[in-house]
């Protein structure tokens, strides 16, 4: 389905469907900084209430969690916001 990391075959190999129709936009950065603001947020808050870290410890792990979970997320959830738009049958809006 991918080319590169982010970018899409002009078509399937297998079945020759066109991807070049599918524009996920700005969907799945909303989604991944949501996802993972969520999530960093959250652990920053447990690890400061229960451990006390130093500033340094927060800045390290939510630059890795950040980064990390950014580059894991938003592969898959461009992936689908792509089938969503084909079983959907997504089109741009018209007027009559």
């Amino acid at each position: 389905m991918f080319d590169g990391f982010l970018t899409f075959r002009p078509s399937c190999e297998v079945c020759g469907l066109d991807y070049s129709n599918f524009n996920s936009g700005d969907g799945p950065a909303f989604f991944v900084m949501s996802i993972v603001g969520i999530v960093v947020v959250g652990l920053a808050l447990w690890l400061e209430i229960t451990f006390e870290p130093p500033i340094w410890v927060h800045a390290v792990v939510a630059i890795t969690l950040s980064v990390g979970l950014s580059l894991a997320l938003v592969r898959p959830l461009k992936g689908m916001l792509a089938a969503l738009q084909f079983a959907n049958k997504a089109a741009e809006g018209r007027f009559r």
